[in-house]
């Protein structure tokens, strides 16, 4: 992908105002450039040729630049855009980077425009990491969540003929699978925590909570020590190690090695597989994480991406169009069908009902969560007290008690005081 793209969008007239809700946002006069930052690996360029192009027939008198930005290191670079008011207009973020961000003061709040983006409809996932106490700065722009892949065959081989739909019907299944001789039901890593906040939150419970300003980690509550608990009979029914996580090794090879029936990830894993062992190309079949209930799916953990806008634009009218015409119904249906990604809003599934690995993400993804919504989650995920608290557990620890341990660390990072 080209480091920069440079598209011509024709114009907004001279003196333009909308006014959306209870907000004013006003357009400059003078022709100008309006400067995008997209990541590397997400929309595409391709997608993106095609927004500007509609942006282009609407408008007039407009340059829009579009830079692909890496991952890597992309915080401190937002950060300092934000903080020297020197940014670009729009910015795709992480969806659990948009508080970091409200922290620096350097973002619009775009409450106002919810009703008008189809707020309503929005995937919960990307929605509520998009909020800061209440407001919305994080527009959804698209999502994908974790799914349970699994062998056709080995289902077949043992009469499984209904997918299961909750949790013990998913441990009746494993537990079959288990009876053929080498087989793994399931191949779970001790330290695969995505998965596991899935299961406390089914529980009621969180990784961390915020009262009065002041955010706790909440690993040792009994619904954290339940969710812990599930993960632990679920992964003992299988040869995950203990010790690390669902990229060491990385489970698509032990997967694709043959043993196994079930992993738990998001369906770009399946292209890994297969490259890996063509032979199952055929043989992948998906369903969401079940839940505690019948027919309702797991809560899962919702990566993606939201679309800002920082406060320093100089033109926040025109900055508003273009984030309402990429996360509209449009762009939104291509986007899903085109890269298999779940669309910002749940009232779009239909567009990848034809693909069964994301159809399966779709259903998973109206209990879809984000991690705790604090500026320094960053450092709770570098230092990861919760892998740590995982093997403690899994190694026979009690869960309570190492779950006060973790939950103390997490505690501390997300103070802001510890070093990041």
């Amino acid at each position: 992908m080209k480091p920069t793209l440079t598209v011509r969008a024709v114009g907004i007239g001279a003196a333009a105002s909308i006014l959306v809700g209870c907000s004013t946002l006003s357009s400059a006069e003078d022709d100008r450039v309006l400067e995008v930052w997209m990541m590397n690996y997400s929309a595409g360029e391709e997608f993106l040729d095609q927004v500007v192009a509609e942006f282009e027939e609407a408008n007039d008198g407009v340059q829009v630049e579009v830079t692909i930005q890496e991952w890597v290191g992309i915080g401190e670079k937002v950060t300092e855009a934000l903080t020297s008011g020197n940014g670009p207009d729009v910015i795709e973020v992480g969806n659990t980077q948009v508080a970091q961000y409200v922290a620096t003061g350097g973002l619009s709040d775009l409450t106002n425009q919810v009703i008008s983006l189809s707020g309503d409809d929005w995937v919960p996932g990307l929605a509520d990491p998009g909020q800061f106490y209440g407001h919305q700065y994080g527009i959804p722009f698209y999502a994908a969540n974790r799914v349970v892949i699994y062998r056709k065959d080995h289902f077949a081989e043992v009469g499984i003929d209904e997918l299961p739909t909750d949790r013990e019907e998913w441990l009746e299944a494993t537990r079959s699978l288990n009876e053929v001789p080498g087989r793994q039901g399931i191949y779970l890593p001790g330290q695969n925590w995505y998965v596991l906040a899935g299961f406390i939150w089914d529980e009621g419970g969180d990784l961390a909570v915020e009262s009065a300003g002041t955010w706790q980690g909440t690993l040792d509550t009994p619904e954290a020590a339940a969710g812990m608990e599930f993960y632990s009979e679920l992964q003992a029914l299988g040869n995950g190690p203990v010790d690390t996580d669902e990229a060491n090794p990385p489970h698509e090879e032990v997967f694709a090695a043959g043993d196994v029936s079930q992993i738990i990830s998001t369906p770009g894993s399946a292209a890994a597989i297969i490259n890996e062992n063509p032979e199952l190309e055929d043989e992948l079949g998906f369903f969401p994480v079940p839940g505690m209930e019948s027919g309702a799916p797991g809560s899962v953990f919702t990566g993606g991406s939201n679309l800002v806008i920082p406060h320093a634009t100089s033109d926040l009218r025109l900055a508003y169009e273009f984030v309402k015409l990429i996360t509209g119904d449009k762009w939104q249906t291509e986007l899903a069908s085109s890269m298999n990604l779940v669309p910002n809003r749940t009232t779009l599934a239909d567009a990848v009902a034809d693909d069964p690995a994301t159809a399966a993400m779709v259903q998973g993804a109206v209990n879809g969560r984000a991690t705790p919504q604090s500026p320094h989650w960053a450092t709770v995920e570098e230092q990861n007290p919760i892998k740590q608290y995982q093997t403690a557990v899994l190694q026979g620890a009690d869960p309570i008690e190492a779950g006060r341990e973790a939950s103390e660390r997490i505690t501390e990072l997300l103070s802001g005081r510890v070093e990041e």
